[in-house]
């Protein structure tokens, strides 16, 4: 038995299949992009953008370092008048307000010799993204109380 068939139901089958592998080696094509940059951001950390000389920065210097303020800025200028240069990085962590676990993120910013080439803040990645819920430590925000008690009237 001899069947008519239409011009576009003869070439469906042939240009479905081009479609497909088009649609296969795009997709090919950003998986390999997606994977490289994957690649580049989860490797190793970036460099630092610059260094701190602890035994010659000023207080504006100092705070150029994530998550050091004017306050601890200046207590480390205080520190080494007083005390003299600091000998190696880790001797921050006696300035108060400077323990283990800040210092290692100060650590690759941080030189006891050389000129000072950090110029611009650090900011430190916050370990809560945007949006993120309300930590299980902290009770959520009550509401604001209703104008009229619940149960009476209305």
């Amino acid at each position: 038995m001899i069947t008519r068939t239409s011009l576009s139901e003869r070439l469906a089958g042939p240009v479905s299949l081009a479609r497909s592998a088009l649609v296969a080696i795009a997709l090919a094509g950003l998986l390999a992009a997606s994977l490289a940059l994957a690649a580049d951001t989860t490797g190793a950390a970036a460099p630092p953008a610059g260094k701190v000389n602890i035994n010659q920065a000023s207080v504006e210097q100092i705070s150029y370092l994530p998550r050091i303020g004017a306050k601890v800025a200046a207590r480390v200028v205080d520190y080494r008048k007083t005390h003299g240069q600091f000998s190696r990085a880790e001797d921050l962590m006696e300035v108060k307000g400077i323990g283990e676990k800040l210092f290692l993120t100060l650590k690759p910013y941080l030189a006891v010799s050389g000129p000072t080439t950090l110029a611009a803040k650090v900011h430190a990645g916050s370990p809560r993204k945007k949006g993120a819920s309300v930590p299980a430590n902290k009770p959520a925000q009550k509401p604001a109380p209703a104008s009229v008690p619940a149960g009476k009237g209305r």
